[in-house]
């Protein structure tokens, strides 16, 4: 099926981030990754690890969006500052992988969500930096890293009123589950806000400029059975990959 098929048939093409297990030597998936673009009608594929930008640039070039899942603390070396001494668990091949991907996806006009560290590698890959820890660099009451279950609310989120965001979901005010110790330091040029947390920390963002870039810090594939807004993430992402508006 090509590009055109899969659109006449209103299912797009979403590339999903692979997940990766050191001890395992493999790369996994949390399901709801793949349950929240299916049931919104894609058609959803893991990437494997690739490093060949060329490679890459083919396999982005298939897709009809790009899917930035969590996982690994994204490296400090993207923006320029050393880690915090035991306090960063990275993965320099995805790193380096998503960053290739991440840029193709954007000059193609590919649409794109991140959820988590999606969320902090389209910063850091697009200029801005992180905070590489909350609780040493940005200490708050605000549960930032909860207990499971995971598909439990943590704290509330503005959204902002002038935001796509606030058009899909149509309020301002979410609950949202959190599972980070990392975040939006100072934020990319091109990036603006769509919700923060009480303490300041940016809870969501999108490019002005990009027909669809949106990425979310906290986990909508974990709160997608009990979450009407987790779902609207979603389909708003897969309607801008079949070329639809949000």
């Amino acid at each position: 099926m090509n590009q055109s098929d899969r659109l006449s048939c209103g299912k797009p093409l979403i590339g999903v981030m692979p997940l990766w297990d050191e001890k395992k030597d493999s790369i996994w998936m949390l399901p709801g990754y793949l349950d929240g673009l299916l049931e919104a009608g894609a058609i959803p594929f893991i990437f494997p690890f690739a490093f060949a930008e060329r490679d890459l640039e083919r396999l982005v070039n298939l897709c009809d969006g790009i899917l930035l899942t969590g996982g690994h603390d994204v490296s400090p070396e993207l923006y320029g500052e050393s880690p915090l001494e035991g306090l960063i668990d990275a993965c320099e091949k995805r790193d380096r992988m998503e960053k290739i991907v991440l840029k193709t996806a954007l000059k193609s006009g590919k649409a794109i969500l991140g959820i988590c560290r999606g969320i902090q590698l389209i910063n850091a890959v697009l200029g801005g930096t992180l905070y590489q820890d909350l609780p040493a660099q940005h200490p708050s009451e605000v549960v930032h890293h909860q207990e499971a279950p995971y598909d439990l609310p943590s704290h509330a989120a503005a959204v902002a009123a002038d935001s796509p965001l606030y058009r899909c979901l149509e309020c301002g005010r979410i609950l949202v589950n959190s599972c980070h110790h990392q975040a939006v330091k100072t934020l990319a040029p091109g990036l603006t806000p769509m919700a923060m947390a009480p303490d300041g920390i940016i809870e969501a963002l999108y490019m002005p400029s990009h027909p669809f870039l949106w990425a979310v810090q906290w986990h909508p594939e974990f709160s997608l059975r009990r979450d009407e807004n987790s779902r609207k993430i979603f389909a708003a992402f897969v309607s801008a990959a079949a070329g639809r508006s949000e």
